[in-house]
């Protein structure tokens, strides 16, 4: 019911922004973002339908065990006909014949190793499925933690430029009064312009990650979004995000595809080599036929009973065994063995690169949460440095250069904190999409 309301949202935003003009916006929390791309996205709807249609193909083979019935009909009008000596002929001048043929399959081996196949390429198609939305909500997931840690910086930064505005105007005071050097106006005023240029480049960082998030969730680009949450008030996700962790694979959905594809080759060799087994299937015919005796019988003209009609009914059964076809088979066999033996290797080297890809995942969550336990640790020094500092400053017994110094550092600190908390947000989406956690 969600996923629909959605749909027609954004659908309606579209609308109504392309008519219009107008811009719209979303509001978005992750929840609700991770619903809208499993929904919407082209990735996982196409993989969606990849499923559907294995439904198709198996019941396409389910098909050829079920009767096979026919009809046929022809005239034929003899322009020659067949003659002896003296003139004596035979055959009809017009033929009419109608034809029904009925064929069931009793014992078709190739038929069952088929449908077993089949099965397992509806598997594998699940399973190519379930990989597009692992994967999705991995990007997704980090997408909308980079628009957080991108405007939770902004924010720092204008906080910053702030503080460095209202230093800049306290100096320009102590300057026109004498109590300041212009040296200090002009060092407060460069760290102030140096601050511009950064705060513009992350707000087109902004502008470029929610570009990239309404692409997942097949937004619009005129519609505009609103990301709900901070980084800071993921925190707590951090602290009991290391709960659970394990280094098994198993689950890996490139792993479990490549198992499938092994399986679903074995299906196949067994399906060609069903192809050397007999068959056995029953047929019925039945036909009516009509030839027109006049000439052979002397029939009189507009006389209908001068066409002679048949109609013969006949059933029976008929075995198939192949025995030669040109070493075809055979090849194929041997092309099948080749193909397991690849991807056997495939699959053993795919998880030798697991076991380091979800070790080195683990390294990256508990590295990224210690270092947001020790950056949060420099935010508190670095703020209480900025606020000696300030009042050192403000008392003439400081100078600008420390304050600028204690004041870069707090806001250095600040962005440190919020990147570890985006590193160990985006560490853990990887884990996930590595283990093969469902979303």
């Amino acid at each position: 019911m969600k996923k629909t309301f959605y749909r027609i949202f954004v659908l309606l935003l579209g609308f109504v922004t392309g008519i219009a003009g107008a811009e719209a916006q979303m509001r978005l929390t992750l929840r609700e973002a991770l619903e809208l791309a499993l929904s919407e996205n082209p990735t996982v709807r196409v993989a969606e339908m990849e499923v559907e249609r294995y439904d198709y193909v198996r019941r396409q083979t389910w098909g050829s065990l079920l009767p096979q019935l026919s009809a046929s009909g022809n005239y034929t009008r003899a322009i020659v006909k067949s003659e002896m000596r003296g003139g004596l002929s035979f055959g009809a001048d017009n033929t009419f014949a109608l034809q029904g043929d009925l064929t069931l399959p009793l014992f078709a081996p190739t038929v069952y190793r088929t449908l077993k196949m089949n099965d397992t390429q509806r598997a594998a198609a699940v399973e190519t499925a379930r990989s597009s939305r692992i994967d999705l909500v991995a990007e997704v997931r980090k997408a909308f933690y980079n628009i957080l840690l991108a405007e939770q910086s902004l924010a720092v930064l204008r906080e910053s430029e702030a503080t460095v505005q209202r230093t800049v105007d306290d100096t320009q005071v102590q300057y026109d009064h004498g109590l300041a050097s212009e040296y200090d106006l002009l060092t407060a005023q460069v760290q102030l312009s140096n601050l511009r240029p950064t705060i513009l480049q992350t707000e087109n960082s902004i502008k470029l990650a929610k570009l990239m998030l309404k692409m997942y969730l097949s937004i619009p680009e005129q519609v505009e979004i609103e990301v709900v949450g901070t980084l800071d008030a993921l925190r707590d996700e951090v602290l009991s995000g290391t709960d659970g962790l394990t280094d098994d694979v198993s689950h890996n959905s490139s792993l479990r595809s490549l198992e499938l594809q092994e399986e679903l080759l074995r299906r196949s060799l067994r399906a060609a080599n069903a192809g050397r087994l007999p068959t056995l299937a029953a047929f019925g015919t039945a036909s009516y036929t009509g030839n027109d005796m006049e000439p052979f019988m002397g029939f009189g003209d507009g006389d209908d009973s001068r066409y002679f009609w048949t109609h013969p009914i006949s059933v029976g059964v008929q075995l198939s065994v192949p025995i030669f076809a040109g070493l075809t088979r055979m090849n194929r066999s041997r092309e099948l063995k080749n193909q397991i033996a690849q991807v056997t290797l495939q699959r053993s080297y795919a998880r030798q690169q697991l076991d380091v890809q979800v070790r080195s995942a683990l390294n990256d969550l508990l590295t990224a949460r210690e270092t947001m336990f020790a950056q949060e640790l420099t935010v508190e020094q670095a703020r209480k440095a900025y606020r000696i500092s300030d009042t050192r400053y403000r008392a003439g017994a400081g100078t600008i250069l420390e304050l600028n110094s204690a004041q870069l550092a707090q806001t250095q600190a600040q962005l440190n904190f919020s990147q570890a908390i985006y590193d160990y947000l985006s560490a853990k989406a990887e884990y996930d999409r590595i283990v093969g956690r469902e979303p």
